[in-house]
């Protein structure tokens, strides 16, 4: 389950990494606008690389759980594409950055058709959760957690409870662009509805090595490399690629894809995925935050790890 050969040197690399980084988690803060992720130790820090032949390494804490929050956004958005098609997917959202917060109204409110800028931003993954063909939102919600399951490798995963309620409890801003898009046709269906399936999807719980089994499927083009089995079809991989690198850090994707030069999707409960296309997987979490959302300490590591091991393909 390790790098063969490599294997003491991947593993004194990211030990050496997360020691170096670690520190600097107190340059940041943990996400507190859902109470439950106020919880959260600052100070944790994990990584864990999957490589397409289906060996794995990790380093720090690598154990930990955390609910993968926007992380969730590539995985319904790949539902979608899989069960509804690009055609309806991309007519209800665009496919463009936007230089605004991923929960901003205004930027929703001022485009001329009044769709969301791409699938990730906030009101952008409700549309797309909207749009799986699932008679209820709990129904939507398992549909996400059972493709999760399937790209991650690990059957076990669950939506964690308390941070699900927590999310439904507080989720207002949410509701707002939700109902925002309900009143232009947007969305379609009851609104309550359909962000019982996003929060739920939101809460999945997972771990640094699940989040490197989900990378390392995308980079083989949608087959899983631990199971063997094919998971996505290679276009919807080149797509959720595309759009991680454009969008897949916020407001901050342009400054990554300098820094670090590879695919990456972050959230807000400090984990961050990244792809290296035909050669790993990277599951990275910090839950201490900078300004726009991303684990401080994960884009750090991410950004030496890149360096190191000359994973740029940016």
């Amino acid at each position: 389950m390790c790098f063969s050969k490599e294997e003491k040197i991947v593993e004194e690399i990211l030990a050496n990494l997360v020691t170096r980084n670690r520190s600097f988690y107190t340059q940041g803060r943990v996400a507190t606008y859902i109470p439950e992720l106020a919880l959260a130790s600052p100070d944790i820090l994990g990584i864990s690389l999957a490589t397409v032949e289906g060996e794995r390494s990790s380093g720090g804490d690598g154990k930990y759980l955390f609910s993968i929050q926007s992380i969730s956004k590539i995985i319904s958005l790949a539902l979608a594409l899989e069960e509804v098609g690009e055609e309806i997917v991309f007519d209800t959202v665009g496919m463009d950055p936007t230089p605004d917060p991923f929960n901003s109204i205004m930027r929703l409110e001022m485009h001329q058709v009044n769709r969301p800028y791409n699938p990730v931003v906030n009101a952008g993954a409700i549309a797309v959760v909207s749009l799986i063909p699932r008679e209820n939102g709990r129904e939507r919600g398992n549909a996400v957690l059972d493709l999760a399951r399937r790209l991650m490798g690990n059957p076990e995963l669950e939506i964690n409870q308390k941070i699900f309620e927590s999310e439904k409890e507080t989720g207002h801003r949410n509701r707002s662009l939700a109902y925002y898009m309900k009143s232009t046709g947007t969305l379609k269906g009851d609104v309550e509805d359909v962000l019982e399936g996003y929060f739920r999807q939101c809460s999945i719980e997972a771990s640094v090595e699940d989040l490197g089994v989900l990378g390392a499927t995308l980079a083989t083009g949608g087959i899983n490399p631990v199971t063997g089995v094919r998971v996505l079809a290679s276009r919807t991989c080149r797509i959720i690629r595309a759009l991680m690198v454009t969008c897949g850090m916020y407001d901050g994707s342009g400054e990554f894809a300098l820094r670090v030069g590879i695919p990456a999707k972050s959230g807000v409960g400090g984990g961050i995925v990244a792809v290296v296309p035909g050669r790993m997987g990277i599951g990275v979490c910090g839950p201490s935050l900078d300004s726009k959302g991303n684990s401080l300490c994960g884009m750090k590591l991410l950004e030496d790890l890149s360096r190191e091991l000359k994973l740029r393909v940016l």
